[in-house]
């Protein structure tokens, strides 16, 4: 069977706000107490593990420690969303971005007991200077990249009745990516430093020749108009990926399982006026399909399985 790699983006309340310029962020508002025991049981349920992709500063936080320490303590990956979830770390200096990965790797490993190997921009940002340095701390692997068209449009819907000064909007301008992202590999590959070295990248999978996107939050939107359109929708994608053998990634976030009473100010997202009830039960539905066409696993298997094939064949 072949391999898909499932990951969760641990991106908290405040994140959110942050992004969209909401004052409130500075007051580090959390779900995460009592998300991550939620998220972990679901997981379970469904005898899965997956990539958990945690902010730093998240796990400075004494109240997030215990369901953090529960990630590793259940057998799941653990790996590194930067310290500050900032979304523009492609503006950032070496040294600015030296200290997201490092700060928040220390960090990581003190709250889970469990050192990462592989890293994801927020909002899908990265850079060269930024692979450089994974490289150099030894990063398995980057998983930066949303190869779709639609990017420019989730921006503005995400942004959008936000009063963000011409700065704040300088430093939005990429996130979830830009048009000419849509032409990026969605298959795993290597990215080239300049210096000559290499760091595999495994993208975020969108659907092949289409590029549109088939994470959860999108199949959540669709579930909104009909949740046969949402269903039918996943089918084509799993048979697009099988027909190209392509082996997928696919991405959770918190707000894939939370409604607008558990996520409180976060309304304007897609799909946040469905119960999180019936969110959980379509993502369980969503899991399972994905699961009976692909192995699922944790993305540093998934690396694994990529680096290994391309030993073979090098070695053959």
């Amino acid at each position: 069977m072949p391999l898909a790699s499932v990951s969760l983006d641990v991106d908290d309340l405040w994140t959110y706000l942050r992004t969209r310029g909401d004052p409130a962020w500075e007051d580090r508002p959390s779900y995460l107490p009592a998300f991550l025991p939620m998220a972990l049981d679901l997981f379970d349920r469904l005898e899965l593990r997956i990539t958990f992709f945690v902010v730093g500063s998240d796990a400075t936080r004494k109240a997030n420690l215990p369901g953090l320490r529960a990630i590793s303590a259940r057998g799941h990956e653990v790996a590194n969303h930067s310290f500050s979830h900032s979304p523009w770390l492609h503006l950032q200096a070496p040294a600015e971005l030296w200290d997201e990965v490092s700060r928040a790797e220390d960090a990581i490993a003190g709250a889970c007991g469990q050192r990462p190997i592989g890293f994801r921009g927020p909002g899908f940002s990265w850079s060269p200077e930024l692979i450089e340095i994974l490289v150099d701390r030894g990063y398995a692997y980057d998983a930066s990249s949303l190869p779709t068209f639609l990017a420019p449009l989730a921006r503005r819907y995400f942004l959008a009745g936000t009063r963000l000064s011409r700065e704040e909007k300088r430093h939005r301008q990429a996130l979830f990516g830009s048009l000419r992202d849509g032409f990026r590999p969605i298959r795993a590959h290597h990215l080239q430093t300049g210096r000559g070295r290499r760091l595999l990248q495994i993208p975020v999978t969108t659907v092949p020749v289409l590029r549109t996107p088939f994470h959860m939050s999108y199949l959540l939107y669709l579930s909104r108009f009909s949740e046969r359109l949402m269903l039918g929708y996943l089918r084509m994608a799993i048979a697009a990926c099988l027909a190209g053998r392509v082996q997928p990634s696919f991405l959770l976030h918190p707000l894939d399982l939370l409604d607008a009473d558990q996520a409180p100010g976060l309304s304007f997202f897609p799909g946040m006026d469905v119960p999180g009830e019936r969110k959980r039960e379509l993502v369980s539905r969503v899991l399972v399909m994905l699961g009976r066409a692909f192995r699922l696993a944790p993305m540093a298997d998934h690396a694994r399985s990529v680096l290994a094939v391309e030993g073979a064949r090098t070695a053959a």
